[in-house]
């Protein structure tokens, strides 16, 4: 197996914010032989401008565009030029991290409007290019992980004394055993880090 990484410094770049680097980076992979998984490990939730809301007070515009830029349509986008380079045959993956506040189903807490409305859509997205990948190739899957909270940039300004983290190399082990595990019938679910299903 070869893996490739990609990113906004690599060469090429992959920018979520550049359709053109996007679809750049869809025909070097591509070049580069089979391709039979595609995991996007990407995701907003704060920068030195923005924090998750604590109430509806806190929704600005802004924020919760770029939040849907980079965890739904720049996901949407890997979509639309990824998934048309996986084998018509064969088991082939698309895979994308999601997080278990999206889930709709699950939200108990409130808060956090921009991220969890954003990875919403993300799900949605999944579960719609499922489909369209099915008709691709019946053996491939499209699915939406929640790795846990790892201990990353993303969850350090929200770390509280007692809360699990989980080391990135063991979150990375964990969601490669779930992709190896998956399923065609799975196609089109959201997952958690130890394979089960989470509720939209």
């Amino acid at each position: 197996m070869h893996v490739l990484g990609l990113g906004r410094d690599s060469a090429p770049p992959l920018d979520l914010l550049s359709e053109a680097s996007i679809a750049d980076a869809a025909r070097w992979v591509a070049g580069h032989g089979e391709v039979r998984c595609v995991l996007d490990a990407t995701g907003f939730l704060h920068d030195a401008r923005f924090r998750p809301e604590r109430g509806w007070r806190d929704i600005d515009p802004v924020h919760m565009t770029h939040a849907f830029a980079i965890n739904a349509i720049g996901p949407a986008l890997l979509m639309k030029h990824f998934c048309p380079i996986l084998p018509r045959e064969g088991r082939a993956v698309f895979a994308t991290l999601s997080a278990r506040v999206g889930s709709i189903g699950d939200n108990r807490l409130g808060g956090w409007h921009s991220y969890r409305a954003s990875k919403a859509a993300l799900n949605q997205l999944v579960r719609t290019t499922a489909v369209e990948l099915r008709r691709h190739n019946p053996e491939a899957v499209c699915v939406a992980l929640h790795p846990g909270t790892v201990d990353s940039k993303l969850s350090a300004p929200f770390a509280k004394a007692g809360l699990h983290t989980r080391m990135p190399l063991v979150a990375a082990h964990d969601v490669l055993a779930v992709i190896d595990g998956l399923l065609p019938a799975q196609s089109g679910g959201f997952f958690d880090q130890n394979g089960a299903a989470i509720p939209w």
